[in-house]
C-alpha cells in the first residue's frame, strides 16, 4: 500500500483517525507488511501528513480542525505565527503563537501546532507540539566574546537565542575559502581578531528544553561595513545555495564548447533569419530571441526562440540536481547567484550575438485580432544577428536618426514587432487581463555597490514587445501540454482571498470607488469552546466565503477608472496587495491576473528551473516519449515556488538594506510622502520620489492624542478629530534610523499654528511605538 493510499484509508474512518492495532486488523497486515505499515506511519508523521496523538492514534492532518502543519514565522518580540500549509476551516489568517510556545522552535521551522482558542473574527491561538523540519542548519551573525565565553548574535532578529561557540570551534578549518560571490575572504590570525566580525555558524545543537543553541564557526565573512559583506550576509541568512560542488563544475567544464554535427540532427535551421535578442543593458544571460514577419494572408508570423538548456542539462545529472536545489537565479544590484554554472548560463546556453546556438522554438501564426490561429514547436539552431537593448529599440522606434541608420536592415522588423505587440496587448485587454501601471524603482549604485540614488524605472514599447511575445509563447506551450493530456507544471494565479478583497473594498469606499462585486458572501462555522471546568459553549463564526464571484475584469475596470487620478498610485498598490501570489502547480486553475485559462513558464530556462522542466515535457511530447507522472512533478512545482519566494525575499532585503544606508546621511531632511497603511502604532508612509518606506509612530503625531479606528482604518485625534487615512499626502522629516532592524522612523513636518506674524516650520519630535500582534 502506498503512503497516499494509507492516508486516504484513515481519512475514510470515523474522525479520520486510527491506531496501529486497528490498521493491522483492517488491512490484514502480517510479518514484513506489518513492519512496512509501521514504517509508513512513522514516515507520514515525520512529513506532517499524519499527527500522532498521545494515546497512539494517528489523525489525518488535512481533515483535522485541532491540528495544523506549517512554517513558523517569529517576531523579534518573541511571539510568532503559524503560516499553515492548508486553509483551516473557521480561521482567518495565521495562527498566533504566544512567546512561551513560539520559543520551542526557530524561525522558519516546519512545525505541528495544536489549535486552541478561536475568536469570533476568526483569529486563532495555538501551541507548537512538534518540530517536523529545521530551517536553519547554519546561522549568520556577529561574533562576540562575553564573560561566559564566545557566542554569535544572529543577524536575523527573529532568531532569538545567541549561539554558544565551544572553545576550539571559534575559527573555521584551514583551507581555501571558495564559498564567496566575488569578494575575497578576510585573513584572521587569531580569535582576538574576531569580535565584531560577521561569521557563519553551523548548528550542532538547537538548544531544545530551554538551553542555548551550540555551533561552530565555518566561515568568516568580514566586518559588517566591508565591501560586499552585505551580499554575503543576505545569501547565508536566506540559505541560498551559492557554491557549485566540484562534480557540477567538472561536468560543466567537460561539455564541448562547439556544436557538433550530431547535435544538429533533427533540428530546423533558423540561422539565415535576422533574429535578435532584446534585453537590459546589464544582462549577461540571453534566454530568448525573436523574429516577426507578415505572411501572404496578412497574418503575423512570430518566432520565439528559447535557449535549449534541456539539451545540455539532463535529468539527475550533477548540474540538474544543483539547478533543482537552487530553483532560480538570484539577482542582486551588483552581482548574481546563477542557477547554472557560468559555462552554461553566460556561455553555451546564452543566445549571444553572431554565434550558433541550440534552441527550442515556438512558431506562431497570429491574426489581426491577436488570436493564435496556428502554432508549431520544434528544436532548432539559430544565430542572433544583434544583441539589442530595450533603450536602443525604443529610441529607434521613436525616430533616433543615428540608431535608424546603424540598424537600417532591421527597421522594418522592429516596426512590425511594435505593431504585433499592440495587437496582442489589445487582445489581452479585451479578455480582462490586469495591467497595473505602478512606478517601479530603479536604484543607482556606485562602483563600490553603494546606493547613490533612485529613479522611476523606464517602461517603454521595447519592454512591451518582449513581454507580449513571451506571454504568447508561454500560453501556446501551456495549451499544447494540456491538450496532450500529460501531467505538467503550470504557472497558476488563483482568485483573490475574499478577506483581502473585503479589506480593499473598505478602503476603496473612502475614495468613492469599488470593484463592483456587490455584497461579499459570508460563510458560518459552528465552533465549540471547551473550558477547564468541563463546560462547553457553542458559537458561530462568520468569515468571507471562498465562493466569491470575482473576475479580472472587476480589477481591470477599476484600474481604467482611476487612471490619471490622484488616488491611482495608492489604490493600484492596494489592489495588487489584495491578489494572491502566483505559484507553480501541476493542477491547472488558470492565471487570474492574465485572464488566461492555461499558462506556464517556458521562456527562461537559464534562470528558472520550472522552465527547464517544461522544456523537457515539451520535447517528450514532440518525440512521443513517456513523461513523468503528476506525483513526480508536484514536489518539483512546490519546491520551485518556495525557491522563488526565497530569492525574492533575499533580493528585497538587500535592496532595503542599501536604501537604509543611503538614507543614513539624510536624517533631518524633509520629503513628500504617501500614507500607504494605517495601524494601531502609527502611519506607514512611502516617500513619493525615493520609494523608501518608514513609520510615523502614533504617539508623535502633533497637537492631540490619536487613536486607530479599525472600522474605518483611520488614525483620528480624540479632541480635534483630525484624521489620517490611507492615500493621504504628507510632508515628513526623517528622524532616526535603526541600523540593526534597518527601519526608518519619520515625523510630520508642518506649519506651526500662527502665534505671530511669521510662520515657522517645526519638526515634530520622535517617540517610540510598539507593534502589537497582527
Amino acid at each position: 500500500m502506498t503512503d497516499r493510499a494509507l492516508v486516504e484509508h484513515i481519512a475514510r474512518l470515523p474522525h479520520s483517525r486510527a491506531n496501529f492495532k486497528q490498521l493491522v486488523r483492517e488491512l490484514g497486515t502480517k510479518g514484513d507488511s506489518r513492519a512496512a505499515l509501521e514504517n509508513a506511519l512513522v514516515r507520514l508523521a515525520a512529513r506532517g501528513e499524519l499527527i500522532e496523538l498521545r494515546n497512539g492514534s494517528y489523525v489525518v492532518t488535512e481533515r483535522s480542525r485541532e491540528f495544523a502543519v506549517g512554517r513558523l514565522s517569529l517576531h523579534r518580540d518573541g511571539y510568532g505565527f503559524l503560516i499553515s500549509e492548508r486553509p483551516i476551516p473557521g480561521i482567518a489568517g495565521d495562527v498566533f503563537l504566544p512567546p512561551e510556545s513560539a520559543q520551542k522552535a526557530m524561525h522558519g521551522d516546519r512545525v505541528v501546532v495544536r489549535i486552541g482558542r478561536i475568536e469570533p473574527d476568526g483569529r486563532a491561538d495555538g501551541e507548537i507540539v512538534k518540530i517536523l523540519k529545521r530551517a536553519n542548519a547554519t546561522v549568520v551573525g556577529e561574533f562576540r566574546i562575553t564573560r561566559r565565553g564566545a557566542c554569535v548574535v544572529p543577524h536575523d532578529d527573529r532568531l532569538q537565542q545567541w549561539i554558544e561557540i565551544p572553545e576550539g570551534m571559534e575559527l573555521p578549518p584551514a583551507g581555501p575559502n571558495v564559498d564567496r560571490i566575488g569578494v575575497e575572504a578576510p585573513k584572521v590570525a587569531s580569535i582576538e581578531d574576531l569580535p565584531g566580525m560577521v561569521v557563519n555558524v553551523e548548528l550542532l545543537d538547537y538548544g531544545e528544553g530551554g538551553s542555548a543553541p551550540v555551533g561552530r564557526v565555518v566561515e568568516i565573512l568580514g566586518h559588517p561595513d566591508d565591501f560586499g559583506v552585505d551580499v554575503e550576509i543576505v545569501i547565508r541568512k536566506h540559505h541560498l545555495p551559492h557554491q557549485f560542488p566540484p562534480e557540477v563544475l567538472e561536468q560543466a567544464e567537460a561539455i564541448p564548447g562547439a556544436i557538433a554535427a550530431a547535435d544538429l540532427a533533427g533540428r530546423r535551421d533558423f540561422r539565415g533569419m535576422d533574429t535578435v535578442t532584446i534585453d537590459g543593458e546589464t544582462a549577461r544571460d540571453f534566454d530568448d530571441a525573436v523574429w516577426v514577419d507578415r505572411l501572404a494572408n496578412g497574418n503575423y508570423a512570430l518566432h520565439v526562440h528559447i535557449a535549449d538548456v534541456s539539451h545540455y542539462v539532463r535529468p539527475l545529472t550533477p548540474i540538474d540536481r544543483e539547478a533543482r536545489m537552487r530553483g532560480t537565479s538570484v539577482y542582486f544590484p551588483d552581482r548574481a547567484v546563477p542557477m547554472l554554472p557560468y559555462e552554461l548560463s553566460t556561455g553555451l546556453c546564452s543566445l549571444n550575438p553572431r554565434v550558433d546556438r541550440l534552441v527550442l522554438s515556438a512558431l506562431m501564426e497570429i491574426d489581426h485580432a491577436g488570436e493564435i490561429v496556428a502554432q508549431e514547436f520544434t528544436a532548432g539552431v539559430m544565430r542572433s544577428v544583434e544583441r539589442m537593448t530595450y533603450t536602443n529599440v525604443h529610441r529607434l522606434l521613436e525616430g533616433d536618426a543615428g540608431l535608424r541608420d546603424r540598424y537600417r536592415p532591421l527597421i522594418g522588423r522592429f516596426e512590425l514587432m511594435q505593431e504585433l505587440a499592440l495587437v496582442l496587448n489589445k487582445k489581452r485587454v479585451r479578455r480582462g487581463s490586469i495591467d497595473f501601471d505602478l512606478p517601479e524603482p530603479l536604484i543607482e549604485f556606485d562602483e563600490f555597490g553603494e546606493m547613490v540614488g533612485v529613479k522611476r524605472a523606464p517602461r517603454n514599447i521595447a519592454h512591451r514587445l518582449i513581454e507580449e511575445f513571451m506571454l504568447a509563447a508561454n500560453e501556446a506551450v501551456a495549451s499544447h501540454l494540456e491538450n496532450a493530456g500529460i501531467a505538467a507544471v503550470y504557472r497558476i494565479h488563483e482568485k483573490p482571498d475574499p478577506r483581502r478583497v473585503a479589506e480593499f473594498e473598505e478602503v476603496a469606499a473612502h475614495f468613492g470607488v469599488s470593484l463592483g462585486i456587490g455584497a461579499i458572501p459570508v460563510k458560518r462555522f459552528g465552533m465549540t469552546d471547551r473550558h477547564r471546568d468541563g463546560s462547553k459553549r457553542h458559537r458561530e463564526i462568520e468569515l468571507p466565503d471562498n465562493d466569491l464571484r470575482i473576475t479580472p475584469r472587476h480589477y481591470q475596470r477599476l484600474v481604467a477608472k482611476i487612471e490619471g487620478k490622484a488616488e491611482e498610485r495608492i489604490l493600484s498598490y492596494l489592489m495588487l496587495r489584495s491578489l494572491r501570489q502566483a505559484r507553480y502547480s501541476t493542477e491547472n486553475v488558470g492565471h487570474f491576473a492574465l485572464a488566461a485559462d492555461t499558462y506556464t513558464h517556458f521562456t527562461s530556462p537559464i534562470r528558472r528551473y520550472p522552465d527547464l522542466i517544461v522544456h523537457r515535457l515539451l520535447r517528450a511530447v514532440l518525440a512521443g516519449a513517456a513523461t513523468p507522472e503528476e506525483a513526480e512533478l508536484a514536489p518539483v512545482a512546490e519546491e520551485c515556488s518556495q525557491s522563488e519566494r526565497r530569492a525574492a525575499d533575499a533580493e528585497r532585503e538587500l535592496v532595503e538594506w542599501k536604501k537604509v544606508k543611503f538614507m543614513a546621511g539624510r536624517v533631518g531632511e524633509d520629503f513628500d510622502a504617501l500614507v500607504i497603511s494605517t495601524a494601531k502604532y502609527g502611519l506607514f508612509v512611502e516617500m513619493t520620489d525615493l520609494f523608501v518606506e518608514g513609520l510615523i509612530p502614533i504617539d508623535t503625531l502633533p497637537g492631540d492624542e490619536y487613536t486607530y479606528q479599525e472600522n474605518v482604518r483611520k488614525v483620528v485625534g480624540k479632541r480635534t478629530r483630525r484624521e489620517f487615512a490611507i492615500g493621504d499626502k504628507v510632508r515628513v522629516i526623517l528622524d532616526r534610523i535603526d541600523a540593526n532592524e534597518r527601519k526608518l522612523q519619520f515625523s510630520l513636518f508642518e506649519d506651526e499654528p500662527k502665534r505671530s506674524r511669521s510662520n515657522t516650520r517645526r519638526r515634530v519630535p520622535h517617540g517610540s511605538g510598539r507593534r502589537p500582534r497582527r
